[in-house]
């Protein structure tokens, strides 16, 4: 039988099954601030409650973490030139499977790569420019989420691509040439774990989350395409509560 998790994983594997769904299920419209913002998702759709009632939501501020052994991250991304997506809530690029991701020895499907303005993430109360999130899938349904928070700085020839290609309105594009996702990674392997959920509704607690401690630069224009783009696309954050967060390499 089908549990939550694998339906939810395939609709990440498949957008059109997703597009599907969602005209099937006619979900609400959302958004980050005013009328549908994210104080009022819980209450837009009862496959929302956890976005409400949820005890491990995200994202969370990393602060005051236990270092630990953290379990081995094997990252696995391939160059490929990737189809960039306006969905009107961020920029997102899809990817065709031959990236993954091994966390604790289990090997995760890379899905898609999309950014948020400013950091979801926040490091010790302060949030940075952007932040980038890797959203993988294993077989079971479970996700696997790797962040990457961005600051203005050097240029980065990857997002200046991504940003070139980036559709004004909603819609696609092609990227004229191959991205290399590894780019987007800091030197610093410093990260921090925990267990959380989707930062977008349906706020599904089935996350393991896994963001770096050390911040990438982009150019500050490239950063301003994309702020033009989406003023504002970071859900606030949420109590950390009961859980472990930790930091480890």
């Amino acid at each position: 039988m089908l549990n939550r998790r694998s339906i939810l994983a395939g609709l990440l594997a498949c957008p059109v099954c997703a597009g599907l769904a969602r005209a099937e299920g006619a979900a609400p419209h959302w958004t980050y601030d005013g009328h549908g913002g994210a104080d009022e998702w819980g209450a837009l759709d009862s496959r929302f409650k956890a976005c409400a009632v949820g005890a491990e939501q995200s994202p969370v501020d990393l602060r005051k973490a236990t270092k630990a052994d953290i379990g081995a991250l094997k990252i696995d991304w391939k160059p490929e030139a990737n189809k960039v997506v306006n969905n009107g809530h961020t920029i997102q690029c899809n990817v065709t499977g031959a990236s993954s991701a091994t966390l604790d020895g289990e090997n995760y499907a890379l899905k898609q790569y999309h950014f948020h303005t400013p950091s979801e993430h926040a490091l010790d109360g302060a949030r940075t420019d952007m932040e980038v999130h890797f959203v993988h899938a294993n077989a079971a349904g479970k996700l696997a989420v790797v962040g990457v928070l961005m600051k203005a700085g050097a240029r980065h020839d990857g997002f200046a691509a991504i940003m070139a290609a980036a559709p004004k309105t909603e819609g696609e594009a092609a990227l004229a040439k191959a991205v290399d996702p590894k780019t987007f990674l800091p030197k610093s392997k410093a990260r921090f774990r925990y267990e959380g959920s989707l930062t977008t509704p349906p706020c599904s607690e089935i996350v393991d989350w896994n963001v770096f401690a050390q911040p990438i630069q982009v150019a500050e224009s490239d950063i301003n395409a994309f702020v033009k783009l989406f003023p504002m696309n970071a859900r606030p954050l949420q109590a950390i509560g009961r859980r472990f967060l930790l930091k480890g390499s």
